[in-house]
Formats: structure tokens, sequence, C-alpha cells
């Protein structure tokens, strides 16, 4: 019988580790030059895409049955595609329960359902637990993510619900229901008035400057900046929506908001 989806190019890297968790990974043929989960991938297949844009020709001249991708901002190479008459499926995933869905669509897609189900089952459970030990916390801290530095974007939605699974209040939560990262954006003012006991900073792209961060009009007196709890987090781990961000993700998450409160003055422990 002949496959529907024998031939996948993957746009961005999550459903590219989905494929390899489920045991596809023969299906893939291209990948986007931004994979490192799994680090076999950027060994075994060819890269055709960045994430914004790709090689239209080279995409076309692997002959895939589907293309996957993410994003609205896909939205310009998805319709150049289309019209070479590739099947293109864009994903816009914002939540958890999104990634989730994602995962079983593509499941279903290539025939491996009952393992794309046990896969959210994995996630789920170590969600749970996560949540079972934030409650024994003895207080939650405020927590700003910065996904981006000019302008300063605020989390997106699954990054400020892992924040809140693992026991912190995501200062900007209310913006992280827009869809477009435009509706994230905050300014020096803003932050500083929700005064951040914790930062976590994942510039998608570039390494994070911490000297440039921290010299903001009222930025050296945040408690986050005077305690020293900065940290930078690879986006490949919290920025990336799928397995990455559930997995090794939310775990380093739980180790930095923990480690923060346990290293606060006892007073306000």
């Amino acid at each position: 019988m002949d496959d529907p989806v024998g031939r996948i190019v993957c746009l961005t890297e999550e459903p590219t580790e989905i494929l390899y968790l489920l045991g596809e990974a023969e299906r893939i043929v291209g990948i986007s030059a931004y994979t490192v989960r799994p680090p076999q991938a950027r060994k075994e297949k060819p890269v055709v895409s960045a994430f914004v844009d790709g090689s239209v020709r080279k995409i076309c001249a692997l002959e895939p049955d589907l293309v996957i991708g993410f994003s609205d901002i896909q939205s310009k190479l998805a319709a150049e595609l289309i019209r070479k008459g590739l099947q293109v499926l864009i994903f816009n995933q914002r939540s958890v329960a999104e990634i989730f869905g994602v995962i079983r669509i593509i499941g279903r897609l290539v025939g491996r359902e009952e393992r794309a189900n046990e896969l959210v089952l994995g996630f789920e459970q170590r969600i749970a637990g996560a949540r079972r030990r934030a409650e024994l916390l003895p207080r939650r801290p405020r927590v700003y993510f910065e996904e981006w530095d000019d302008p300063m974007i605020s989390g997106i939605r699954w990054v400020s619900e892992l924040i809140g699974i693992v026991g912190g209040d995501d200062v900007f939560s209310d913006l992280s229901q827009q869809a477009s990262a435009t509706g994230r954006v905050v300014t020096p003012a803003r932050v500083v008035a929700r005064r951040p006991e914790i930062v976590l900073a994942s510039w998608c792209g570039k390494p994070f400057d911490r000297a440039r961060f921290e010299a903001r009009p009222g930025f050296a007196d945040l408690p986050a900046v005077t305690r020293g709890a900065v940290y930078e987090l690879d986006p490949a781990l919290i920025l990336q929506p799928g397995p990455a961000c559930l997995g090794d993700g939310l775990e380093l998450l739980e180790r930095l908001v923990h480690g923060a409160v346990a290293e606060a003055p006892a007073s306000e422990r």
C-alpha cells in the first residue's frame, strides 16, 4: 500500500523531534538549520530551511509528500510551496495543550497514534509531578521571561504556562495570551513596576547580553538583578513548542525557580 506521507520535510525542529520519538525518522527528507534535537538529525538529514525562509528549489527537489512547519511567520514560505503544488501543513500551537495536540496529529498522520498518545501521557505525568513539587514551595516568586530585547518581548503562552507549572508567577501572564509577538511588547518601566524576583532570558537566535540588560533604566535595582537571579536559557529548550520544552525545558525551569526560592533571604521564603 502506498504511504501518503512517506516523505516529509520539517521546516522547524519540533516535528523533526516528534517524528524521531515516534520511531519514524526515516520519513524525514529535509530539516531546518536550527535543528539541534535530536543531535543525529543534523548528521542524517539535509538542511533546506532556516526559520522564516527556506530553499523552495531544494525542498521541491526532495519531492516530499508533506511539508510541516510552524507559525504564521512561515506563511510566505508556505504559500510559495503551495504554489509549487506541495502539500503543506502549518501548525500554530501556542499552549501546552496545543503542543499535545500537534504530537497526536503527527502521530495519526504517520500511523503511530498509539505511540503519540504514550508520548503525551509521559509529558502529562512529568507536568503533574512538577505541579506537585511546586505546591511544596513556601512561596511563588515573580518571574519575568524575555524572548527578545529590541523591542522587549515577554514570554509566549506555553512558556508562561510552564513557569506557572513549576511554581513561578509570570509577571506578564496577561500578555502571554496574545497570539502575536507585537502583543507581548513591554517597556523597561513596565518590568520595573512588576519587580520580578527571577529573570529568564532567551533571546531567540542570539546570545543574552547581561550587561546591556542590567543597564536599562531601573533594572540595576530589580530584585532579580540584586540577588543574581538572572539566567540565560537555550532557545532550543524553551522556545521550541514541542518535546524539548515539555521535557528538558520544564526540568530547567523547575531547577531555576526552585533554586532561586531556596537562595532568597530567609525573611522572604
